[in-house]
């Protein structure tokens, strides 16, 4: 059995959010980036002072990225918009090809080169219509949409190894992890195999179930990712108040105790790269779980060992 992992977790403010995603370390600024989706805002913190920052967006944003030339690209439901300065214009990039009544951009992030991939999620859950896309647009080009994978409920989970040559990608409620080989160059993915197949959740299953060493016999659902210098992949499981750590063969090298019921998506940052934030979810979650973990929803970080992979910019 792996050994529960247990780290000295501060919040990065006091404040929580209803469903914080998307976190990103920005290395020029010393911040911390994410996005509240429900709450259709963008935060940026100084982790020094515990202050944060919120932008209000016209619609859910799934996820965002730091621009090269500075700013950001940010997935909202009605497009893909960059933003050249905080709380500047949203200047419309593209649309990507799906129905926003029914769908909408989940988590991204960008890839070595620069291009911009955006997961999506299928809202009713009904027609496998989740997908990965990626947006191009090196050089001033017209935007080039590629679609790269799909049938899926919900696209999370991105994230590539150190070399570049693997991509990783997750469908939620499918509670699985999938990899591709990937040709940077080509902007091509081969070679899928399942990284992980973790366990169903149960029909009966309550936030306060009998636990198994601190922790819910159910693992939870593979959530948002992160990959660090040694290529170890860092899911955050919804509802399993955990983050598991798999090495790039696919065995659980740790299980990391989170003090929320549903992280989200962790991130590696800090001036070294070994400082690990994760976002959390309040949004649905009842009352009574609420009470038994009252900073549901917050931010929270934790020292560890091994720096993470530096964020890649948006190129245009």
């Amino acid at each position: 059995m792996t050994t529960v992992t247990t780290l000295a977790w501060q919040t990065i403010s006091p404040e929580s959010f209803e469903l914080g995603e998307s976190p990103f370390w920005h290395p020029q600024e010393q911040t911390l980036y994410w996005v509240d989706i429900p709450g259709k805002k963008l935060c940026r913190a100084n982790v020094y002072m515990g202050t944060v920052d919120r932008w209000d967006m016209p619609t859910e944003p799934g996820c965002i990225a730091p621009a090269i030339s500075g700013g950001l690209v940010i997935a909202l439901r009605s497009g893909v918009y960059r933003a050249r300065e905080w709380r500047g214009s949203l200047e419309l990039i593209a649309t990507l090809p799906y129905d926003p009544a029914a769908v909408r951009a989940n988590d991204g992030k960008c890839d070595a080169l620069g291009r911009f991939w955006v997961g999506t999620i299928d809202e009713p859950k009904a027609s496998l219509a989740a997908a990965l896309f990626s947006l191009d647009c090196r050089g001033g080009q017209t935007p080039q949409i590629t679609r790269h994978a799909g049938d899926a409920l919900t696209g999370n989970g991105l994230g590539w190894s150190p070399d570049g040559r693997t991509t990783y990608w997750s469908d939620t409620p499918n509670h699985v992890i999938h990899a591709w080989d990937f040709d940077v160059q080509q902007n091509v993915l081969s070679a899928h195999r399942v990284f992980q197949q973790l366990p169903p959740k149960p029909a009966d299953w309550q936030w306060d179930a009998p636990r198994v060493n601190g922790l819910p016999a159910y693992r939870g659902r593979p959530d948002g990712a992160a990959v660090d210098v040694e290529g170890n992949y860092y899911a955050a499981m919804f509802e399993g108040q955990r983050i598991c750590k798999f090495a790039p063969d696919g065995s659980l090298l740790a299980e990391i105790a989170v003090p929320a019921m549903c992280p989200t998506m962790p991130c590696l940052g800090g001036e070294d790269g070994k400082t690990l934030y994760v976002t959390t979810a309040r949004h649905k979650r009842s009352a009574a779980e609420l009470a038994a973990f009252p900073q549901s929803g917050c931010v929270f970080a934790a020292r560890v060992d091994v720096p993470g992979l530096p964020v890649n910019g948006f190129a245009d």
